[in-house]
């Protein structure tokens, strides 16, 4: 007993010594000082060295896009620097061209703010904005989603195109001790400017989703940014083909609510995958949609039907939908969201259909 409460001793204090060494090193080594950020040569910064260069422009209420949290798994928060940047490193070459590489394009999350930095971001990027906004409502779509709707201040309205995303910021809470920003989709439509729809699925272990799910409360204080993102409603005469999978719907509801209030003349069918009658949902919306909308189909598309279902819609994944309704590729352009499995899937039926690839619009996530 005595020899096993001797090596836990030992133990702890070797931990214990460690982590004041990791402390004294990131208070000495780690400590750059203050350095200038420069972004597109005009606008420039004084701000503390060591942070990664996502986190340094947050700090400055700069808002680069990024699903990931900083984790460098999406890819999303690319940013040219021109100088002070150091090394490109292994965890950014997967999510950067060749041609990318050509023109100094980092991953703004893995790149460290050590030294006097030169960097360049869209001009768009300066009018994102940042909001202190209330939970309105909180409604369960199923047991696993949620729609959030958030209203924001009341001298304050945010200008977005049908499609586009924002990210939403969870606080610490009960085993969470980081803040974290994550990218949703808008439901709502963008005429509809008081107020933007969230459609928030849970992810097991998911830091933003698990405080939506759990902690997150009607009347609560959050904090959202944006908008964000290249997948947007294109203003033509084009017959739209839709398809989403779960809380990839989110976007497609903008877009279709946006065509609702403007009473926009354009035929459209929405393919939407889920896999049992339990994970549909607003069917009675859509329903609705197809009375109002000028032409508009809605096609729900179930994957894992019980054989005991009355289900008498159709059967299989949005692929197999796909490839038994949509005839004539002329005069069509696609609107897509969900997984990347998904969207690849998705784009390879459509494309063999014969719909261009310029023409097929995605998000994926």
């Amino acid at each position: 007993m005595e020899t096993i409460l001797t090596t836990t001793l030992s133990l702890t204090l070797i931990s214990a010594a460690i982590a004041l060494l990791l402390t004294l090193a990131d208070r000495t080594i780690g400590n750059y000082g203050e350095v200038k950020l420069i972004i597109n040569e005009e606008k420039e910064y004084i701000v503390e060295g060591g942070n990664s260069l996502l986190s340094t422009l947050i700090d400055q209420k700069v808002f680069i896009p990024s699903a990931c949290g900083g984790k460098g798994t999406c890819g999303y928060c690319k940013v040219a620097v021109h100088e002070g940047g150091g090394p490109v490193l292994a965890t950014e070459l997967p999510f950067i061209s060749e041609e990318e590489l050509s023109r100094n394009v980092r991953l703004s999350c893995q790149c460290k703010v050590k030294e006097d930095i030169k960097i360049e971001i869209p001009e768009e990027l300066f009018n994102v904005k940042e909001f202190e906004a209330t939970v309105e409502s909180i409604m369960d779509l199923t047991k696993v989603i949620k729609l959030i709707r958030i209203k924001l201040p009341e001298d304050e309205e945010i200008s977005f195109k049908p499609g586009q995303y924002v990210q939403l910021k969870a606080p610490l809470y009960e085993g969470n001790t980081e803040e974290v920003y994550r990218a949703y989709s808008i439901a709502s439509s963008p005429l509809e400017t008081d107020h933007i729809d969230l459609v928030i699925g849970y992810v097991p272990q998911g830091i933003v989703t698990t405080y939506v799910h759990h902690h997150l409360n009607e009347e609560d204080t959050v904090y959202i940014n944006g908008p964000y993102g290249d997948f947007y409603y294109q203003d033509n005469d084009r017959e739209m083909v839709m398809v989403a999978v779960g809380t990839g719907v989110a976007p497609i509801l903008s877009i279709l609510n946006y065509m609702k209030s403007m009473n926009i003349q354009r035929k459209a069918r929405f393919y939407f995958g889920a896999k049992t009658p339990e994970d549909l949902f607003m069917l009675d919306y859509f329903k609705e949609l197809e009375e109002t909308l000028y032409d508009f189909e809605f096609i729900p598309c179930l994957s894992r039907v019980p054989e005991d279902s009355d289900w008498d819609g159709f059967r299989g994944r949005v692929t197999d939908a796909l490839d038994k309704f949509l005839e004539d590729p002329e005069n069509k352009e696609a609107y897509l969201c969900g997984s990347e499995a998904m969207i690849d899937s998705v784009v390879e039926v459509l494309t063999k259909k014969g719909i261009p690839e310029e023409l097929i619009y995605f998000d994926k996530f």
